[in-house]
C-alpha cells in the first residue's frame, strides 16, 4: 500500500512531509468548524464523545487542526534546522495514518472503542514525530532547538491526560486548555526563526537595509515563559484571581514582543504584518482572559478565541502560505486573495468574541464567524491544492526550498 502511495499519483503529495499535513489542515479548518456550525445553528448530529460536544470540538480543533500544522511544520522544519536529511516517506504515511485514524475513530458506534482507538493513534503520531526529531535536535552542535521537542513531550503529556480524564468519566477540558497553552508558546517559538527571514525582506523591499532585524532573546523568553506560566495557574487554578494577574503578565510580555516589530513602513509589507497580527492577536486574548477573570465576567471563552481563532488561525495560515509555498519550490502568493483570507480570519475571531461581550446575537455570531472562517481556508485550498498535490516545476525535489533561498 505504501509502495503505491509513493510511487502511484500520490507520489507529489509525499514529496516532503508539510505537503498531506498542510492539505489536511485546510480540509479540517473547513470541515470540523462547518460541523460544529451546523449542530450549534441546525442540530445536525456529532460524532459521539463523553461529557459534551464542546469536548470535541475544541479537541479537534487541537488533535485535528493544529496537531496537523504542526507535524508538516515540524517535518519540514527540523531537518532544515538541523542541517539533517528530509524525513522518509515511509514515516510520513505512517504519521499521516495515525492522524486520520485518530480522526475518524470518533465514528465508532461503540464510544469507549473510539476513544481508545483515537488514543492510541494521536498518542502514537505524538510519539512517533518525537522519536523522529528527537535525535536530530539533540545531534546539532548548539542546541538550539530543543524548544520544539520540549513543547512536543509536554503535548504528550497533555494529551495523555486527557484520554485519562475522559476514559475515567472526568471532564477533560482542562488538559485541552493545557495544550491550547503549548501551542501559543509553540507559535512564539516558531515565529522567532520564522520572522527573521519575513521581516528582512520587507526591509530589503523597502529599501532599509542598514540594519538586519534579529529575534531578540530576552523578549521572547519572556513571552513564553509567561505563557506556560498562565498555563500551569489557570490548570492549578482556574478562575483564581492570581492566574486573571498572571494573563495580564502574559498580555505585557507579549505586548513587549512587539516592540520588536516596530520597524517603520516595512511592517506595512504583507507577510510582516501578518505575523505581527499574530502576536496582537495572542496579547489581546491573554489581556480579555485576565481581564474576565478578575471581574468576573464571562468573557473568558471570548479570549480563548481570540488565541484559537486569531492567533493560532492566523499563524497556520501564515506558515502553510510562507513555508509551504518556499519549500514546494513556489514564491509566495502575491495575489490578492491571502489578504482577502487573513481579512477573513481576523474578522471570525473578532466576530466569535463580540458574541461573548454580547455586542452581537450568538447565532449570527456563530454564523457569521464560521463563515468568515471556511472562507478563508477554502480559499486556501483553492489556490494551494495543484501547489501540494503536483510535482515541483523549478528543478529541485523534496524540501529544498527556492533557489534563490538556497
Amino acid at each position: 500500500m505504501l509502495k503505491f502511495i509513493h510511487s502511484g499519483p500520490f507520489a507529489a503529495l509525499f514529496e516532503c512531509g508539510f505537503r498531506p499535513f498542510f492539505l489536511l489542515t485546510a480540509i479540517t479548518a473547513v470541515i470540523a468548524v462547518a460541523a460544529w456550525a451546523g449542530f450549534l445553528i441546525l442540530g445536525t448530529p456529532l460524532p459521539p464523545i463523553p461529557n459534551s460536544p464542546v469536548v470535541w470540538h475544541a479537541h479537534e480543533m487541537l488533535a485535528g487542526f493544529a496537531m496537523a500544522s504542526v507535524a508538516g511544520f515540524v517535518l519540514t522544519a527540523i531537518p532544515e534546522f538541523t542541517s539533517t536529511p528530509m524525513i522518509e516517506r515511509r514515516h510520513v504515511s505512517i504519521l499521516l495514518i495515525l492522524w486520520i485514524t485518530g480522526r475518524v475513530a470518533f465514528a465508532i458506534p461503540i464510544v469507549s472503542a473510539g476513544m481508545i482507538v483515537a488514543m492510541i493513534a494521536d498518542l502514537g503520531l505524538l510519539g512517533m514525530l518525537t522519536a523522529i526529531i528527537a535525535p536530530r535536535l539533540w545531534g546539532d552542535a548548539n542546541h538550539r532547538h530543543l524548544s520544539f521537542l520540549w513543547i512536543l513531550l509536554a503535548v504528550i503529556v497533555a494529551t495523555g491526560g486527557f484520554y485519562f480524564d475522559t476514559l475515567t468519566g472526568t471532564y477533560p477540558m482542562r488538559w485541552l486548555l493545557v495544550i491550547t497553552g503549548l501551542m501559543m508558546a509553540l507559535i512564539v517559538i516558531a515565529m522567532s526563526r520564522i520572522s527573521m527571514r519575513i521581516v528582512n525582506t520587507a526591509l530589503n523591499k523597502v529599501g532599509e537595509t542598514g540594519t538586519a532585524y534579529l529575534a531578540r532573546p530576552p523578549r521572547r523568553n519572556l513571552a513564553i515563559f509567561c505563557i506556560l506560566f498562565y498555563t500551569l495557574a489557570e490548570f492549578v487554578a482556574l478562575q483564581h484571581p492570581v492566574s486573571g494577574w498572571i494573563a495580564l503578565a502574559a498580555a505585557a510580555a507579549l505586548f513587549n514582543l512587539t516592540n520588536d516589530w516596530h520597524i517603520g513602513r516595512a511592517l506595512l509589507q504583507r507577510w510582516a504584518f501578518m505575523l505581527y497580527l499574530v502576536y496582537w492577536f495572542m496579547a489581546l486574548g491573554y489581556a480579555v482572559i485576565g481581564v474576565a477573570i478578575l471581574m468576573e465576567t464571562a468573557w473568558v471563552s471570548a479570549g480563548r478565541h481570540l488565541l484559537l481563532v486569531g492567533a493560532l488561525g492566523l499563524a497556520v495560515f501564515a506558515v502553510m502560505n510562507i513555508a509551504g509555498r518556499i519549500h514546494a519550490g513556489v514564491e509566495p502568493d502575491k495575489r490578492l486573495w491571502v489578504p482577502v483570507a487573513v481579512t477573513l480570519i481576523a474578522g471570525a475571531a473578532v466576530l466569535r468574541a463580540m458574541m461573548n461581550f454580547g455586542q452581537i446575537e450568538a447565532s449570527l455570531a456563530i454564523v457569521a464567524a464560521s463563515a468568515c472562517w471556511i472562507a478563508a481556508f477554502s480559499l486556501h485550498l483553492i489556490f494551494h491544492w495543484k501547489v501540494l498535490t503536483r510535482p515541483r516545476t523549478d528543478g529541485r525535489h523534496g524540501c529544498a526550498g527556492l533557489v534563490n533561498d538556497a
